[in-house]
């Protein structure tokens, strides 16, 4: 790792009582009380809402020493003033709902957990020109209700579960289903609070009164916005999201493939459709254990020793109507063209796939929430929080974490990426629950691990599979995208081009813009130059 030039003093943690958890200096739980108030400052038994709440570390999780919610920019300000000053470390979330990725939970103890939902505003609409400008506190089920309840014509993108935060998903390289699924790829302008307390606006924001903040991502010389993806550079308090017009008509399309090695074909019919903009969402690909994991219990299919038999699978596809292989994915525009489209796919499935069925649902604009079948709520923009349900798969007390893997989107790469994620999964003891996002250029292989959160040995296989799978992935050419904080270092080691020469830079860039290295330190594995590379401050 790289080392800051400048003579800075290191980090100094919390106090650590020796019978209980990180408490905060007396002198730093004042500060925050006088910056931010009271009943903003949350410590001792209060801070246990932020721990993470799908942990499979036992004692080794990370308890906060403290959680401070800060109300507006000029108070995130003065938060991370008063954290370099006592050298405190803190661990900025937009509302600390990545869960099955640490939820809130910070890598080093003694942490100050930066909580920023009450920054909830939706700041602007516009529908002429199609999008939105959000603070952190904004979740996707309140920005659907905000953009219903005044009237717009705009269509947000959701992921799986809409407590979380618009922002907080952009910046994690979070997706949804609809057009405008790559929620990263339609991020305009950012206002960044940095380690000194400036406050940075990005691209055509940084002109004064700018009338284009949300509109043109380049502004004028280099482009600093995705330096505050995945990153410890800055605190990320508002942004510009471009959202697509409701359209006329959409046409959601279920394709169902009957037997497992099926995937190579379904994969790469639905491929060439994307890129050529015939489907216009990603595609979601799941086998027959996740979608079954979406609304019902393991045991609802099998109670018995060892890992799902074939007799369970066939009993799920035949009771719910699925295949070994689904693919969601949906269709938008004006009615006749959303028919002329449905003609070239259902043309390429047949030619390809002639055991596969494909079922079509089709909505109108002004469709009514609750008339939508809740397996298409995502493609027509509709959050909900149904898909909490696959954390209790296993059950027991219900817990999740998730293997995200990048590949490139072709038949014989997801194939590949089946077999060695499935051949792990199992060799845990775990049922392989997988599948994939599909995209035109890029494909996420994921895999739902759920388990026992109260369950030693459960968790035991949880700790021990995660860097397993890194490691047969590596060796495969592959690496994750994102990780459970406890394994950043072990995931930034991957990407190890050039004597990791990316990481090298990126470090310099921490050291240069937050030379006490008080933000997120350990996040993505970019630690502050007074600290070691692995043990952290």
């Amino acid at each position: 790792m790289s080392t800051s030039t400048a003579a800075v003093a290191p980090l100094v943690l919390a106090d650590v009582l020796p019978d209980g958890p990180p408490r905060l200096a007396p002198e730093v739980e004042e500060a925050l009380v006088a910056a931010v108030g009271r009943e903003h400052v949350l410590v001792g038994a209060d801070v246990a809402g932020h721990a993470d709440p799908f942990s499979f570390l036992g004692e080794a999780t990370v308890v906060p020493a403290g959680v401070v919610l800060p109300g507006n920019v000029e108070e995130v300000r003065a938060v991370v003033r008063l954290a370099g000053e006592h050298r405190v470390p803190l661990w900025p979330v937009s509302r600390g709902r990545n869960y099955g990725y640490g939820g809130a939970s910070p890598r080093v103890p003694g942490s100050v957990v930066v909580d920023l939902h009450r920054m909830d505003a939706v700041v602007e609409v516009d529908d002429e020109t199609g999008y939105v400008v959000v603070e952190p506190g904004v979740s996707f089920l309140a920005l659907a209700e905000h953009l219903r309840s005044t009237g717009s014509s705009l269509m947000p993108s959701v992921p799986d579960i809409g407590w979380g935060s618009v922002l907080g998903n952009a910046l994690e390289r979070g997706f949804g289903y609809t057009s405008h699924g790559d929620h990263s790829a339609f991020q305009c302008g950012m206002e960044v609070v940095l380690a000194d307390g400036t406050l940075v606006r990005t691209g055509m924001g940084a002109k004064a009164d700018s009338t284009a903040f949300a509109l043109y991502k380049g502004g004028f010389g280099p482009s600093v916005d995705g330096l505050f993806f995945q990153s410890n550079l800055g605190i990320v308090t508002k942004i510009g999201v471009w959202l697509a017009p409701r359209p006329e008509s959409t046409a959601v399309c279920m394709l169902t493939t009957p037997h497992d090695d099926d995937l190579a074909g379904l994969v790469d019919v639905l491929r060439p459709l994307m890129l050529e903009g015939t489907i216009q969402s990603n595609a979601v690909i799941g086998n027959a254990p996740v979608v079954a994991s979406m609304v019902s219990p393991r045991a609802a299919w099998y109670d018995g020793p060892g890992l799902l038999p074939e007799s369970a699978l066939f009993a799920m596809n035949a009771a719910m109507g699925t295949g070994r292989w689904n693919a969601r994915f949906a269709l938008y525009g004006p009615a006749s063209l959303v028919e002329a489209r449905l003609d070239v796919v259902r043309a390429a499935v047949e030619a390809a796939l002639p055991d596969a069925s494909l079922r079509v649902t089709t909505y109108g604009r002004d469709v009514d929430p609750a008339e939508v079948h809740p397996a298409d709520r995502a493609q027509l923009g509709i959050p909900s929080t149904d898909l909490i349900q696959m954390a209790a798969w296993r059950g027991g007390t219900p817990a999740h974490t998730d293997f995200s893997l990048v590949c490139p989107p072709t038949g014989a790469d997801a194939v590949r990426q089946r077999d060695l994620l499935r051949a792990r999964i199992q060799d845990e003891g775990f049922d392989y629950a997988g599948g994939f996002t599909l995209n035109a250029r890029h494909a996420i292989a994921l895999a739902l691990v759920a388990f026992d959160r109260d369950d030693p040995a459960d968790c035991a296989r949880v700790a021990a599979l995660f860097p397993a799978l890194v490691a047969d992935a590596s060796a495969a050419g592959y690496a994750p995208y994102r990780s459970h904080p406890a394994f950043m270092d072990l995931v930034a080691d991957q990407y190890d081009a050039n004597d990791s020469a990316l990481r090298r830079t990126v470090g310099r860039i921490k050291d240069a813009l937050d030379p006490l290295g008080v933000l997120a330190p350990g996040k993505q594995g970019i630690w502050p130059g007074s600290a070691s590379s692995r043990g952290g401050v």
